[in-house]
């Protein structure tokens, strides 16, 4: 379905992040891969996970608060690749003690640190890109039900994932053109790396299992077959959109 694409991944923890379930399927499909990781710390994690694609999957350091970081990225992409087919950004971040209060004490910088890494950054990612997707091509984001709704504790997260879908829209309409799909896939919650940052997570998953209609949480896997349905060519009407793989969870007023 992916044979004869290029793409890079950005997000990749462990393998329990929804990247690499993303990134696992778009393997499986044919496409050749190319991942990043943020600090030494994380880069034994992703070199572990990468050699399991073989020799193939080069790795590169990027910290996406810093636009020559992104650039090198793309650089090495030229190299390594030539061009590319697929983009996926799943990367956020906001200071711990912003998603402990309530949401009227979020400082300025807790603020511009959460709209710079969830938000901005699929902008920059996204123009970096532009120069290689020569052929056209997928860029997928992930996003939450908080952008929509109150989450407790999910506070200014929420706030910069609603930029984030907002930023989805209008990078749709800029790349279109270009024949550039730009999509969102809303999850839900999951117990990652980066949830495990929110207050109450297990309470969050035993309330969405107990109202989604579908009476369970979302799987790993069904999360890397949306990433595959939006990297392929079976989605090629569908940009600019949010695609909900929560077990229906969305749908509930009560």
């Amino acid at each position: 379905m992916l044979e004869g694409k290029f793409g890079v991944v950005f997000g990749v923890a462990n393998k329990r992040s929804i990247a690499w379930s993303i990134a696992e399927a778009w393997h499986q499909a044919g496409a050749r891969l190319a991942l990043t990781y943020q600090g030494e710390r994380l880069q034994r994690n992703v070199t572990q996970l990468a050699a399991r694609f073989g020799n193939e999957a080069p790795l590169y350091p990027c910290d996406v608060t810093r636009d020559d970081e992104i650039q090198n990225v793309f650089r090495c992409l030229t190299r390594d690749f030539g061009k590319i087919h697929l983009v996926l950004h799943s990367v956020a971040f906001a200071p711990r003690e912003a998603l402990e209060g309530r949401f009227v004490d979020t400082t300025r910088q807790a603020f511009a640190t959460a709209q710079d890494v969830s938000a901005y950054s699929l902008v920059a990612i996204a123009r970096a890109a532009l120069p290689l997707m020569t052929e056209g091509g997928s860029i997928v984001t992930m996003t939450y039900y908080g952008s929509e709704k109150v989450v407790p504790h999910y506070n200014v997260m929420g706030v910069a994932k609603a930029s984030l879908e907002a930023s989805v829209r209008y990078l749709a309409h800029d790349l279109g053109p270009h024949n550039i799909r730009v999509n969102a896939i809303s999850a839900g919650p999951m117990n990652t790396l980066a949830a495990r940052g929110i207050r109450g997570l297990g309470s969050m998953l035993k309330h969405h299992a107990e109202q989604a209609p579908l009476k369970r949480n979302v799987q790993p896997g069904e999360l890397g077959n949306t990433g595959l349905y939006l990297g392929s060519d079976l989605s090629a009407g569908v940009t600019g959109e949010v695609l909900y793989v929560d077990c229906g969870y969305n749908i509930m007023g009560m």
